[in-house]
């Protein structure tokens, strides 16, 4: 019986021949990863149970994102705590302010996580890169604690489902619409501890971006991870990348078992937006339009949505106009690189003359940390990943996801507008 890219992965890392889905195995890991908020638990449970070493320095990234540079004293504690560690063990991919952006685009960016690894994070969105063609997902801090000590950890095989992208898409149609439709589709708790596998003949309509997005939300389906087989555009995207390892490229068996098939027609899908308070709650940006939803903030930026390609597309629409008068844009680009690459395009100059306010890394807004924070009744467009009570702010507030393009379009218009009719 054969196998997906997924078992293959999984197995190759725990020195198998082959894997079934719902088996146990301890398999070897190539990065583990924490951050500002998970990684002084982690580092809590390390020296508890009386670690003295790491298994590896090269092999552990540490970035600083969430409330990097810090929003108050129990932020900059935190993030003194794993400085000291880090020093302590001469962690080599530590990313405090100046080096830091938001982990699941910083890690691609440096050539951390490539095709092939074998990655957990303590962050559920380390599924982010599976786009990569690799087996990444998120755990407890726990586990990064015992990840750090042994440069191990325990899997279940994931069941997988094979999605199928069918057609070219629309304009002002990506990566964030189609996973959009498929949480839709499956729920929240859909794919729950199961592997989302994108394949379709779509899938090379889709820039690499789109394809961090699409793996980046596969969790907001219940899933395991989200993965992409790699093709041209993904060794294209890691030829400049100075790759921390080997790239190995593994592919689904023709007779791979597959609990659920789902097709997608891309070609007659529009613009998705996730009303509030769930990303499945997907409708279709007609009808976002008709209910004419007037909005207070809108938000460019995170792990799902602050990549280049996104900050482009913001500035098309917004070059030469003015964001609405009663609504607030913040943009936040994902990595330094990004930003200063935004800069020399003359992003920076469109979004600062038509109203917006341009940020450095950070995660701050997405998870109501700082730097975007929602008041009582107010409503947000936003391209992150959550829209659950009380995400951004206050409990009273809504938030709705959309790609980058539609939020660009609503802070012009003031509310929820799709883009193709500027």
């Amino acid at each position: 019986m054969g196998m997906t890219m997924s078992q293959k992965i999984l197995a190759a890392h725990a020195g198998l021949s082959e894997v079934k889905a719902g088996q146990l195995i301890e398999a070897k890991l190539d990065m583990v990863l924490g951050n500002d908020v998970t990684s002084p638990v982690a580092i809590n449970v390390f020296e508890e149970n009386g670690a003295t070493s790491v298994f590896d320095n090269t092999k552990i990234a540490m970035i600083m994102d969430h409330f990097t540079p810090n929003k108050d004293i129990k932020a900059a504690t935190q993030v003194k705590q794993v400085r000291t560690f880090a020093d302590k063990y001469d962690i080599k991919n530590y990313r405090d302010v100046g080096q830091m952006g938001i982990e699941h685009a910083l890690l691609p960016e440096q050539g951390l996580v490539g095709p092939g690894c074998l990655c957990i994070g303590a962050d559920s969105h380390t599924c982010t890169h599976g786009a990569l063609g690799a087996f990444s997902t998120g755990m407890g801090s726990t586990d990064l604690a015992f990840a750090m000590i042994t440069g191990e950890n325990w899997f279940k095989v994931p069941e997988s489902i094979k999605v199928v992208f069918t057609g070219k898409p629309k304009q002002h149609v990506y990566g964030k619409d189609l996973i959009l439709e498929v949480i839709r589709i499956l729920g929240v708790d859909g794919a729950l501890y199961r592997t989302l596998e994108f394949t379709g003949d779509t899938i090379s309509y889709l820039s690499m971006d789109d394809r961090f997005s699409l793996c980046n939300m596969a969790i907001e389906a219940g899933a395991k991870s989200g993965i992409v087989a790699v093709d041209e555009t993904t060794k294209a995207f890691l030829k400049d990348k100075n790759l921390a390892r080997e790239p190995k490229f593994f592919y689904s068996d023709d007779d791979a078992q597959y609990m659920q098939v789902l097709h997608i027609d891309v070609a007659n899908l529009d613009p998705v937006i996730a009303y509030p308070f769930l990303p499945s709650n997907g409708k279709s940006i007609n009808q976002a339009v008709k209910d004419d939803l007037s909005i207070d903030q809108v938000f460019i930026g995170s792990c799902t949505n602050g990549r280049l390609e996104d900050l482009r597309i913001a500035a098309s629409i917004l070059k030469g106009r003015k964001v609405a008068r009663k609504t607030r844009l913040i943009i936040t680009p994902a990595t330094q690189k990004i930003s200063l690459q935004a800069q020399k395009e003359g992003l920076v100059d469109i979004f600062v003359e038509a109203g917006a306010v341009f940020s450095n890394p950070t995660c701050g807004a997405c998870l109501g940390g700082y730097m975007g924070i929602l008041g009582e009744g107010e409503r947000c467009v936003s391209t992150t990943n959550r829209n659950f009570v009380g995400r951004m702010g206050a409990r009273t507030s809504e938030i709705y996801l959309a790609n980058s393009a539609v939020a660009a379009a609503s802070a012009v218009m003031g509310k929820i507008t799709d883009p193709r009719t500027l």
